[in-house]
Parts: C-alpha cells; structure tokens; sequence
C-alpha cells in the first residue's frame, strides 16, 4: 500500500487587461496631441533614469536581489532529558543540515501548556514544516490546526496525534513492539509458557503506551485466558518515569508477592524496576524487559540485571522524518509505505522495523550498528 501526502497549493491569481468586443480595449483611442506628449514624457524618464544609475553606480551602490528564506524546520519535543531523544534531535538536525535547512528546536519538560507555547513560538518564527514528538497526543491536536492556520505541515513524530488532518506520521510500530516485548518473556520465562508477572505500561496520556499494550495483548491474551500466565500486579507510569516504576515494583515486592518477570514498556521503566529488584535482593533474578536500547540499558543487558530491550534504530527514523520535513517545507508531495487511522481519516505514515536484543546479539545489532561501542557498554560494569 502506497499514499502519499500532497500539498494544498492556493490557485495562482493573473490579473489582464479587460478588452472589449473583437478584440478591442474598451477606452477611446487617445489623440495625436496627446501621442507626442507622452513620447516626450517617456523620453525625459529614460534619461532621468540613466544619470540617476550612474550616479549611483559612482557612489559605489548596486541593486542586489533579496536573499532568499533559507528552509527552516520546527521541532517540538515533549522532552529532551532522556538520552532516547537526545540521539534522534543529533540525527535528526544532522540529516535536515546536510539537506540545507536550518532546524530550530524546541522541549517542553513534560508539559502541555509548555509545549503549546512552543509550537506557537516555532510558527512565529516562520517555520516551513512543523515536527511535533507530543507529551500528550490529544492536546497537540490544537497544535496540527493551529499550523495548518499559519499554512504549515506537521509531521508527527513517533507519538500519534489524534488529529485527522494531521499530514504525515512516522515511528516504530510500537504494536510490534509490545509483541517483540511480549513474545520474549513468554520464551524466556523459567518455565516457558508459564509464569507469573507484574505489568507495567507507559503513560496513560501517550498513545503509544496503548500501542505497546495492544502488542503485548496479542501476545498473552490466550496465555491469560487460559490461566498459564499470570499477572500478579499492574500500573500505568505516569509520564514513563523510571521512579514511577521503582515505586510500582516496590509495592509489588512490599505485598509479598511472587513472580518470575516484569514486563515493562521501555528502558526507564526498567532502569526503575531493577532498582526495586535491587533493593530487595534480586536485582538479575527477574527477567525484566524494555525498548529503546539505551546505553544504560545495554549495560544492564550485558551485566545481566535486565534481561532485553528492544532496539529501534533511530538513525533511520530520524533521518527519514528530516528527509520527508524538508520535502513537505519545499512543497513537494511526499509517499508513504502506509497509513494509520486517525478518527475517520487516514493519515499517511511510515513505520520503521524493531529488533529484539538480549546478550546473545548486541554485538551483532547495536554495536554492530555503531549505535553503542562496546567500550562505551563494558564501561557500565
């Protein structure tokens, strides 16, 4: 499946003389007198002309065209404290540069309010194409019209904004995902197949977080159903704070109960699980999952304390988004490898393939990819 996203370009206004019957203008023809007098006008302007350009062709001055605009690209992030999205602003500006737009960017700490404010200032500013990473999905949709107001694209990225007329979204499946997350603790488990959990998902607020879980869902539903899987305790972390988490697995631990993995969303949220674990004992005797192949995590991985992550390279996401930015700011159409519901709309999108690391291939995937070194994650030992 094909789509492309094509620009709305308004019709070009030409403006002509009126002329009446066979061709004639509508105004009397004008008078012999008043040929001669125009013919001495214009020929008094030409000279005037001349000795003006000379004149200032002397003093040294020349007319020089006006500079053209150079491209400019916003960027909105929810958040830049998180090493995840510092590498895609790296790849991304790099990518966007290298096209010859300037990128101006733009992280709002968490915030709706903060991150409205942004996206007005990146208008202000005249962006050509707006990029928006959304703290809260819903609250962007303000954002998509507010620029399609001011004639610019946006370009969610990454987190889906429930707007339908929202131009073009680009991420990771995060269905696919949620299975990868899923389908590896199933196999994985002491017992494969059987087990008990604790389940922690993303933000409530991040449309995402749903995706993961609709992912994971697929994966256990049958496994719940029939009682072989078993989840002993559950949370949404607020804003994917990994102390969010921390907080949820220490009430898991503090009720005294059993399990053998946490399934939990992303790298964060398990850097928050394994410090609960830690502290109580088992920090590497629990299969912990995550998404995002963080340094940290890829430590964790190496020493044991966190059992996978799920790799997305980010260096084709952001690069991708960069390329179909500029496209859009230029006004060209744009194709899409697929399309995402958007109420009744569907938008066009491009979703970029995830991998599933575990110690028996980060070298041939993460380092491999240039993504971590391997200095850089013997470091974390």
């Amino acid at each position: 499946l094909f789509r492309s996203w094509t620009p709305t370009v308004p019709p070009v206004v030409q403006r002509s003389s009126q002329v009446g019957q066979a061709g004639q203008p509508d105004a009397a023809m004008p008078s012999t007198a008043g040929k001669r007098q125009r013919l001495v006008l214009v020929t008094a302007s030409l000279i005037l002309s001349v000795l003006i350009g000379a004149v200032l062709s002397r003093q040294g001055r020349t007319t020089e065209a006006p500079k053209q605009h150079k491209l400019r690209i916003g960027l909105s992030f929810d958040t830049l404290k998180e090493e995840r999205w510092q590498r895609d602003r790296a790849a991304f500006v790099k990518r966007a540069t290298e096209l010859g737009a300037e990128v101006v960017d733009l992280a709002a700490n968490s915030s709706d309010t903060q991150q409205m404010r942004d996206v007005e200032s990146l208008l202000t500013s005249q962006v050509n194409a707006l990029v928006i990473v959304a703290h809260n999905g819903a609250a962007m949709s303000k954002a998509v019209r507010l620029a399609h107001a001011a004639g610019v694209p946006v370009i969610a990225y990454d987190r889906l904004i429930p707007e339908p007329s929202l131009d073009f979204y680009i991420s990771f499946d995060a269905v696919a995902v949620g299975a990868a997350q899923a389908r590896y603790l199933v196999s994985h488990l002491p017992t494969p197949g059987r087990g008990k959990i604790v389940r922690l998902h993303g933000a409530k607020t991040d449309n995402n977080a749903h995706l993961v879980k609709e992912g994971q869902d697929k994966v256990l539903q049958p496994l719940l159903d029939s009682g072989a899987i078993e989840v002993v305790h559950e949370d949404w972390v607020d804003d994917w704070k990994p102390e969010y988490a921390k907080r949820i697995v220490n009430a898991a631990i503090a009720k005294g109960l059993v399990f053998d993995a946490i399934l939990t969303p992303n790298d964060g949220t398990a850097g928050g699980s394994i410090q609960a674990l830690r502290e109580d004992g088992r920090d590497g005797k629990v299969l912990v999952t995550g998404q995002d192949a963080e340094l940290s995590a890829c430590q964790r991985v190496a020493a044991g304390s966190q059992t996978m992550t799920v790799y997305k390279p980010l260096h084709l996401l952001a690069g991708r988004a960069a390329e179909i930015a500029v496209a859009m700011g230029q006004g060209k159409p744009v194709v899409a490898r697929g399309e995402i519901p958007v109420d009744t709309a569907q938008v066009p999108a491009i979703f970029v393939e995830v991998i599933s690391v575990d110690q028996s291939n980060l070298a041939k995937t993460v380092i491999a990819d240039g993504f971590h070194s391997q200095q850089a994650i013997d470091a974390g030992r």
